[in-house]
């Protein structure tokens, strides 16, 4: 039985996305915490609100506990043992878990009847989880490889930080700004995918419901 768009609240979600997108450039400038401390307590901050999101979503909900479950614990590993296995594996559990969040999320936002103010929301938040993914996806390929990109100065030797968050959002809305490129094919080929699915995520769904919800509102 699926739940139906009006009860799942989406204003958390996004709440706890827009957090994320704030407390990580924080970090890195003021540098009056532990970065990696604020990192691990955004990050866990937004699998629990995220996992909280899919209350009643039956096998999202068991399956995005999982994820839970085990980022958090593989992400406490990684800050005190500053481990690079356990960062891949974190972030690995982070994605696994984004992706079951846009999985319900659409599921809800593309075929709900309802068209409301929440399930804007939710086109919302697919849309920045889209591009947290992404940097998420940067990290572990210049982990793994460095040198794949030219520009890039990391503000911590190794993880992922504001500056992919950054990067990641400047690919999926095609500024292109140049301060930092992608100088390998793997690289690029993350970058053009990623401005492909971006530019048409907003031209066919967000658009779309953006429009019925407009026309609702002029029919009343």
């Amino acid at each position: 039985m699926h739940q139906s768009v009006g009860q799942t609240n989406f204003f958390y979600l996004l709440v706890a996305l827009l957090l994320l997108l704030v407390a990580i450039p924080l970090a890195d400038a003021l540098d009056i915490v532990s970065a990696p401390l604020v990192r691990g307590l955004v990050f866990s901050g937004l699998l629990l609100v995220g996992v909280w999101s899919l209350k009643g979503g039956g096998r999202y909900f068991s399956v995005g506990m999982a994820f839970v479950v085990t980022g958090v614990a593989l992400n406490v590993i990684a800050i005190n043992s500053h481990s690079t296995i356990f960062q891949y594996t974190s972030s690995l559990a982070l994605i696994g878990f984004l992706f079951v969040a846009i999985a319900f999320t659409l599921q809800q936002v593309a075929f709900g009847t309802e068209i409301n103010a929440n399930r804007l929301v939710g086109a919302i938040c697919v849309y920045l989880l889209l591009g947290v993914i992404w940097a998420l996806a940067y990290t572990l390929v210049h982990l793994i490889s460095p040198g794949l990109f030219s520009g890039f100065s990391p503000t911590q030797g190794t993880g992922w930080d504001s500056e992919w968050l950054y990067f990641s959002f400047v690919t999926m809305t095609t500024l292109g700004y140049g301060d930092i490129l992608p100088v390998s094919a793997m690289a690029r080929a993350l970058a053009y995918m990623q401005a492909v699915v971006g530019q048409f995520y907003i031209a066919v769904l967000v658009a779309g419901l953006v429009g019925a919800y407009v026309s609702k509102r002029n029919k009343h």
